[in-house]
């Protein structure tokens, strides 16, 4: 028996689900133990996270020769660095002599990788340069002590890294996403920032509450004048997920003949950046000509808005211009992409169950040719705001950990709209086993 307890989860792969389109036997039952176990967490830190693709951190991090970043993942680290050739490279960030991390976080112009230890020294490429005092330790092939390899690859700004040097290429791993993709030239995207923030849950309570829009009646209330959460279609592959989102419209929860001024307000109070305008002031809803819809009107404000940047996105229809792809990418990274921006959120593991680091990457559409800028990176507080919405899941998040560790709760159940966080589990009982 496998660890998901749902003989049917296998037949929601290729089918086009809704919240309200799917009739099932009963819900799907998941183990509390996959987020509260150290049995199970071992098994993920030996089976999952060393073998998957995982996105590390975007090009204009590694733009030029000498740039680095340190990604983490529980304790494993990989520094992926931009060698003096132009080439991309990634590496065990461990020094060769006594193991010590070679760089920390990020940064530009490096000639070397020196360990601050014992100061062993490598090239960019990872072939071992210099050793202090060489004598002592007789015979020491440079080649033979060169940095440990990790796999690395792009796709459009994002940049994978991958410790098993046998591993499926990228563009095998992402399977149908690049084509199904292709109409948002993901290549413009340019990073604005990539935030590090502490979340007391496990990795798996973050991915999830990005995986699904059954929530969004729940904590996000003030959304559903301008979206639609029980019709977006949803599809499978095998490890990734994708929903398609109608933004501009309400939510059919709200009813029939719902105000242009209900969806306005709720959009504007969101996602009003979007317009160019401050989502903490009130804004008055504009006349929709004759023909038109308010969400045709907001498509027009947002390209009128990427047209003052120098983005030319005109040639999007207004469901192009309003909406948005969710991709769920397995293990733990979440990819929006919209015609004038890109988001991608990841979870990355602690080191218990109970911790985990929540990682927020902003793109923004630069003009064709745009050269790429050094994005603001940083670590912050666990008490960081990070705006309305954001801040609402993060809350739940908490309180989610927390409910799970309660001893009368054997399990989840979850529905088949919630497809994607099963399709997560489906692809765990695969990694990990029975």
């Amino acid at each position: 028996m496998t660890l998901l307890d749902d003989p049917s989860a296998d037949g929601l792969e290729g089918l086009a689900i809704t919240a309200s389109g799917l009739q099932r036997s009963g819900p799907t039952h998941v183990p509390v133990e996959r987020y509260i176990s150290a049995e199970f967490k071992a098994i993920e830190d030996a089976k999952v996270w060393p073998r998957a693709w995982q996105v590390a951190c975007s090009l204009d991090h590694v733009a030029g020769p000498g740039d680095f970043y340190e990604y983490r993942a529980g304790w494993l680290s990989i520094l992926v660095v931009r060698g003096d050739d132009g080439e991309l490279r990634a590496f065990q960030n461990a020094c060769r002599h006594r193991g010590n991390a070679i760089c920390e976080g990020t940064g530009t112009g490096l000639a070397e990788l020196r360990c601050p230890y014992h100061r062993w020294a490598w090239t960019t490429s990872g072939r071992l340069r210099e050793v202090p005092s060489r004598k002592g330790f007789g015979k020491i092939d440079n080649d033979e002590y060169a940095l440990l390899p990790a796999q690395v690859d792009s796709w459009g700004p994002l940049v994978f890294v991958n410790l098993d040097m046998d591993a499926m290429p990228l563009s095998e791993w992402l399977e149908g996403i690049p084509e199904d993709a292709s109409w948002a030239n993901v290549d413009e995207f340019r990073c604005n920032s990539l935030v590090v923030r502490p979340m007391p849950a496990n990795w798996k309570v973050v991915t999830e509450g990005f995986s699904e829009t059954y929530h969004i009646q729940g904590i996000h209330r003030e959304m559903l004048g301008h979206i639609d959460d029980i019709d977006a279609p949803q599809k499978l592959w095998h490890r990734h997920g994708v929903s398609y989102q109608q933004y501009g419209v309400p939510s059919p929860r709200l009813g029939r003949n719902v105000p242009d001024q209900i969806v306005w307000d709720s959009f504007i109070s969101c996602i009003g950046n979007r317009l160019g305008l401050d989502s903490t002031t009130t804004h008055p809803c504009p006349e929709v000509p004759d023909g038109q819809t308010i969400r045709d009107v907001i498509a027009d404000r947002i390209k009128a808005h990427q047209a003052s940047l120098g983005v030319d996105i005109s040639h999007y229809d207004t469901a192009r211009a309003t909406g948005a792809t969710q991709y769920n990418l397995f293990p733990n990274a979440t990819v929006l992409v919209w015609s004038d921006m890109l988001n991608v959120l990841s979870s990355r593991p602690g080191l218990t169950p109970d911790d985990c680091q929540f990682v927020s990457m902003n793109f923004h559409r630069g003009p064709k040719g745009s050269p790429r800028s050094t994005p603001f990176t940083g670590e912050v507080p666990a008490d960081t705001s990070m705006g309305l919405v954001m801040n609402q899941d993060i809350t739940i998040m908490k309180t989610a950990q927390r409910g799970l560790h309660q001893p009368g709760l054997k399990h989840l159940s979850l529905s088949a709209e919630e497809c994607r966080v099963i399709n997560l589990h489906r692809n765990l009982d695969e990694w990990c086993g029975t």
